[in-house]
Formats: structure tokens, sequence, C-alpha cells
């Protein structure tokens, strides 16, 4: 029983995932927006958007955006299943 607890921790853990979109070299090192987005059934066909521009005050000011799937979004995942699958959504604006 150990070694599958082990097993599916270290499972969650290889499925964490980062996609980000740097627009700018330099700016903030801590988000003005971290929301989790929901998904159901590995978010398949379905999309949710955030006004960049909006969040930063303007299109020059940001600096990146980026979506995570954490292990705790993972973890969520795999307890429902993949019924439920959230993502995280980050935008880091310039200083």
């Amino acid at each position: 029983m150990k070694k599958l607890a082990v097993l599916a921790f270290a499972l969650a853990l290889g499925g964490c995932a980062t996609q980000r979109f740097d627009v700018q070299s330099t700016g903030a090192q801590t988000p003005a927006y971290d929301e989790a987005q929901t998904f159901f059934v590995g978010g398949i066909g379905q999309s949710q958007e955030v006004d960049a521009a909006k969040v930063c005050g303007g299109v020059k000011n940001v600096q990146r955006v980026e979506t995570q799937l954490t292990p705790g979004n993972v973890g969520l995942g795999l307890l429902t299943m993949g019924i439920y699958s959230p993502r995280q959504i980050r935008v880091y604006c310039t200083r």
C-alpha cells in the first residue's frame, strides 16, 4: 500500500505543466492576477479568457501570461477521476 501511495504521488508531480508567454523581459516577480480556472473532463472543448491588458492597465504593461497545472490541480483531478480539472492562470505586469 505504501508503494502505491508513493507511485501515485510521483505520477501526480510528474503531470505538472506550465505554458508561459513572455511579452517583456523585465517586470514584477509576483503576479497581479492569480486565479484557478474551472474546467471539466480535462478541459476538452472548453476555454476561458482573461484580459491581461485590463489587469495590467494597458497592453504595454503586460509582462507575462502563464497557465500552470499545479500539483494541487493534479490532485483534485485525481480525486474526481478527471471530472473536475482546474488550472492556474497568472498575469504579470511591469512595475
